[in-house]
């Protein structure tokens, strides 16, 4: 019998740990390959982690709720087989030794030089800070000997300003250029504050948990947050407090683009084998917008405008349970229709199946929301940070409108629907605010209905 250890496997460049939040096997389960093990939580993303062996669970090493970091080992599976990958050189210790060949008293010495020098180097004690420090990093270090001071005293540019590889590869250039010593943090002398004797019968104060400011009645019913719900509350509350947030609504004819698609719809149904929805035309217009007003595709940095290159537009998705996640299309203005409609299906499939990529939700440069869908005619949206505006798309409404032509003006019934856009003001004013959403607007009433797709 042997063991393999299943690990968390890597889940795209930015994500480095995970939350795991459910256990799908108990200690002494059988276990198929690919089945799954347990789940994890990665920012909103949700997804199961499956079994790369058949075996019987032995061991679990984390508990519900635990942040996991990619590459640690979750759980250990007995299985039967000739292969165990927990013991890397027992085999190796097994194997008959040959007979080493005459080294050069020279060379020998070279070589116990280099070891005596390598044995010596400071290894970096990671333990001992409060920092995160990813696998990478704590190699380079190891490997450049840098110490735990020096680490310290890089400025991260990674998220919640963690060290990146570029940061400490600047740092050794920096460092072998003369330069490093500089940036060494200067060691303080250790100071211990004056121990204070407590009274022998002194307790330490306990900490009640907050009572609710709120009655709750024999005949109510307490629902606890979910964890997406906590994370979703957590979010708009801080979106709310960052962004001075302005709206500005614009009324759209969508005639054209409601007679174009029931035109062609059935046609590239049968073509494609997927729908065509009004979403992916709204993305179109939205991400041709963005080419036009690239002041909006930006976010702000304490007092530094960041200019996104790419355009990567937000889907907002409502889930069964109720709760909403934003899958990233990117590189939208580079899709023509087709492909716009496929990656909008891919991406709603799998939104409501909860198969999304943590990668799949990074990385929006702005938002849009479908606030008709739910049958509203307009709404006011709160931005998704970092990002500096979002925009909802009301309910499509045949109305009675004022039609005017050469021949003079009447009436008509007309497929129209609110654009509503909120952007912060802090960096877009309101001229930009109002051009871009027009701007959307323009491109739909636009619509050519004669398009081929």
């Amino acid at each position: 019998m042997s063991k393999f250890e299943l690990k968390l496997p890597q889940m795209g460049e930015s994500v480095a740990e995970a939350t795991l939040t459910n256990w799908l096997k108990e200690v002494g389960d059988t276990i198929e390959m690919d089945e799954a093990v347990f789940e994890i939580a990665t920012d909103k993303v949700d997804s199961e982690v499956p079994s790369e062996v058949d075996g019987v669970l032995l061991e679990k090493r984390f508990d519900v709720d635990d942040v996991v970091k990619v590459g640690e080992v979750v759980a250990v599976i007995q299985i039967e087989g000739e292969v165990d990958n927990m013991s890397d050189n027992s085999s190796k210790e097994e194997e008959i030794a040959e007979e080493p060949e005459a080294v050069p008293a020279k060379e020998l010495e070279a070589q116990m030089a280099g070891v005596k020098e390598s044995v010596s180097a400071p290894v970096p004690d990671f333990s001992s800070s409060e920092r995160f420090y990813s696998p990478l990093v704590k190699n380079i270090a190891k490997e450049e000997n840098v110490t735990m001071d020096e680490l310290e005293a890089i400025a991260g540019t990674g998220k919640e300003g963690r060290v990146t590889k570029n940061d400490i590869m600047a740092y050794l250039e920096s460092r072998s250029n003369g330069g490093g010593e500089q940036q060494k943090a200067v060691p303080q002398p250790e100071t211990k504050p004056e121990k204070v004797e407590a009274p022998e019968n002194t307790k330490p104060a306990e900490t009640k948990p907050k009572e609710s400011k709120i009655a709750v009645g024999a005949q109510d019913e307490v629902i606890p947050l979910t964890r997406m719900g906590k994370l979703i509350a957590h979010h708009m509350i801080e979106s709310v407090s960052t962004s001075a947030h302005v709206q500005s609504f614009v009324e759209v004819d969508v005639t054209n683009v409601v007679n174009w698609r029931n035109k062609v719809k059935n046609a590239f149904q049968q073509r494609e084998g997927e729908k065509l929805t009004f979403t992916p035309i709204f993305m179109e217009a939205v991400a041709m917008a963005l080419k036009k007003y690239p002041m909006m595709n930006i976010s702000l940095d304490g007092d530094k405008v960041i200019k996104k290159k790419n355009i990567n537009l937000g889907m907002a998705a409502a889930l069964p349970d109720g709760n909403l996640i934003v899958p990233v299309i990117k590189n939208a203005d580079q899709l023509n229709l087709v492909g716009m409609a496929k990656t909008v299906n891919d991406l709603a499939n799998r939104a409501r199946n909860n198969q999304l990529k943590p990668d799949e939700i990074k990385e929006g440069t702005y938002t849009v929301t479908n606030v008709g869908s739910f049958g509203s005619v307009f709404g006011t949206p709160i931005i998704n940070q970092p990002q500096v505006g979002i925009l909802a798309l009301g309910a499509i409404r045949k109305i009675p409108s004022v039609i005017e032509t050469d021949q003079g003006e009447y009436i008509g019934i007309r497929s129209k629907m609110y654009l509503s856009h909120s952007y912060d003001h802090r960096v877009v004013n309101g001229a930009l605010g109002g051009m871009f959403v027009k701007a959307v607007a323009d491109y739909l009433e636009a619509w050519d209905v004669n398009r081929e797709i």
